[in-house]
């Protein structure tokens, strides 16, 4: 067999292997992002939304809390709601929850610049400073493409190069004309790459959501411990706002949190609110 034979059987084994693997992957994450919505109705969101944010409009804001926890509790997450909770909160001074429900809107929309915004506008209210610890270039960069987009536009993006693929690879295999042929394998490495990006950025996110591994402090002040008991010895104060990372939460009434500068403790679970 001619290399050339050899390199289009492989393309084509791997086009086999994508159709039942990433393809169905990042087809399950598009059906697991919008099926809630298509179930709830979108037409009573909407219309749930515009009262709570007429309520928010006129500065009613503990009538707009009310009625988009409503909201939430009766349609499920939408970032948007989650958004202008977050703007609730805040216009009403209670900024810990306001923090709470910015990160779960950017969470579940990573790419929105007014969310991310808001977030840091309020971060930058909170008492705790933390620095982070240092990070290897890469991984910074990963997470950060990986947060250009919403779980469900990388699902459509992996849907879309994935079928791009398909007909730029059926291009190079069956094409006649060499210029053709050059064209369409270029084409189709350059989908493909895009439609592994897209797959593992889809996943990525999906395992954030489900991990739910980060909290936020809601109480005034809190000590974190050395022990999960109220004698253990109390090694560093945080306060209302702090982001934490949820390292054990197997100890009744007690979780170990990390911060993003490495420092660690426990603090009582009623003294956190999962993101």
């Amino acid at each position: 067999m001619k290399p050339i034979d050899t390199f289009r059987t492989l393309l084509f084994s791997v086009c086999l292997v994508l159709i039942g693997g990433p393809s169905e992957a990042v087809a399950q994450e598009a059906t697991d992002s919008v099926a809630p919505a298509v179930r709830q109705g979108e037409a009573v969101v909407a219309v749930g939304k515009s009262v709570a944010d007429e309520a928010y409009v006129a500065g009613n804001y503990e009538q707009a809390i009310a009625l988009y926890e409503q909201l939430l509790s009766q349609q499920g997450e939408a970032p948007a709601v989650y958004y202008n909770l977050g703007n609730s909160y805040y216009k009403s001074g209670q900024l810990a929850k306001a923090i709470l429900n910015y990160e779960r809107a950017l969470m579940m929309n990573p790419g929105d610049g007014d969310i991310r915004f808001n977030l840091e506008l309020a971060r930058s209210k909170t008492v705790d400073k933390i620095t982070p610890m240092s990070e290897m270039f890469f991984i910074v960069w990963a997470r950060d493409l990986a947060n250009l987009l919403s779980a469900n536009a990388w699902a459509k993006c992996g849907i879309a190069s994935f079928l791009m693929f398909i007909i730029a690879l059926s291009a190079y295999i069956f094409g006649r004309r060499l210029a053709v042929r050059k064209a369409a394998f270029f084409l189709a490495l350059f989908l493909l790459v895009v439609c592994v990006v897209a797959n593992a950025s889809a996943s990525y996110q999906k395992g954030v959501r489900q991990s739910r591994a980060n909290a936020i402090v809601m109480l005034p002040t809190v000590s974190v411990k050395s022990t999960p008991d109220k004698s253990g010895t109390d090694l560093f104060v945080l306060h209302e706002g702090c982001k934490v990372e949820i390292k054990d939460d197997s100890m009744s009434g007690w979780k170990e949190i990390r911060l993003s500068d490495g420092n660690v403790g426990w603090l009582p679970a009623s003294a956190i609110e999962v993101i």
